[in-house]
């Protein structure tokens, strides 16, 4: 892959700090003169999405106008009764102490999926949740935020009562295999985002080295679908798991 030239430039600003933590967790080269790059053009694009959303909701926040709303603000508003409308059906009343969290990690997901549209335009440019670290890393932060909550809601004991079954006596057998299960999730999530965009990814690239136009707008158009689906599958089941973990019993 060649290298993306904003991805030097972000190595400059981070890449020495990147090696030193390396060293202190004792996972990098003890050579005080390392000058490899650590930061790769997945974690670049990352860093400038993230960017891109806080610029976005600054300029909402800054904009706020009941009277003459701006464009930025009609989209910020479709966004959030989109999302609230499915949030309230899938978690319940208590939806809205959750619904920053799974709004965040929908267009999070959205845009990193959406940067794989200019996948051989740009050389050096590849959607980052292609990469199986991005979606790991997404998988275990809903993991820790959905567990989370649900330990808050219901304390320690009431939300280990999730694991142990409807029969005490089942218990033994029950709560390895709950346990189990919520592990898969994180395995879940990151693989069925992975191979989706991989895949599509893949193709992109095939289809821009053999044709010059017509079939790689077909393939950007399937790209496209890919990335809207996945990233919308990814948060619903993230509400969901918030959904499962604060579940009260009655």
């Amino acid at each position: 892959m060649q290298a993306f030239a904003l991805t030097h430039f972000v190595n400059l600003l981070l890449g020495g700090i990147e090696v030193k933590l390396y060293q202190l967790i004792g996972l990098g080269s003890a050579d005080a003169n390392q000058t490899a790059a650590t930061v790769n053009s997945a974690f670049t694009l990352e860093l400038l999405v993230a960017g891109f959303l806080i610029a976005f909701f600054l300029v909402v926040r800054l904009t706020l106008s009941v009277e003459k709303p701006k464009p930025a603000q009609q989209v910020a508003e479709m966004i959030h009764e989109g999302v609230s409308d499915l949030a309230e059906q899938v978690i319940g009343h208590d939806y809205v102490r959750f619904q920053a969290f799974v709004t965040c990690i929908g267009l999070f997901v959205l845009l990193n999926n959406l940067i794989g549209l200019v996948v051989g335009l740009i050389p050096g440019v590849e959607t980052p949740t292609s990469q199986p670290f991005v979606p790991l890393g997404l998988a275990v932060l809903t993991f820790l935020y959905y567990n989370y909550h649900g330990l808050r809601v219901q304390g320690p004991i009431g939300y280990l009562k999730h694991f142990a079954g409807p029969l005490w006596w089942l218990t033994p057998l029950i709560f390895p295999i709950e346990v189990v299960s919520h592990l898969a999730r994180m395995m879940s999530l990151t693989i069925r985002l992975y191979a989706n965009m991989f895949a599509s990814d893949l193709m992109a690239l095939v289809a821009f080295s053999l044709v010059p136009l017509a079939l790689p707008s077909g393939f950007l158009a399937l790209h496209f679908a890919v990335s809207v689906i996945q990233a919308f599958v990814f948060m619903l089941l993230s509400m969901i798991y918030l959904s499962m973990a604060v579940a009260q019993e009655h």
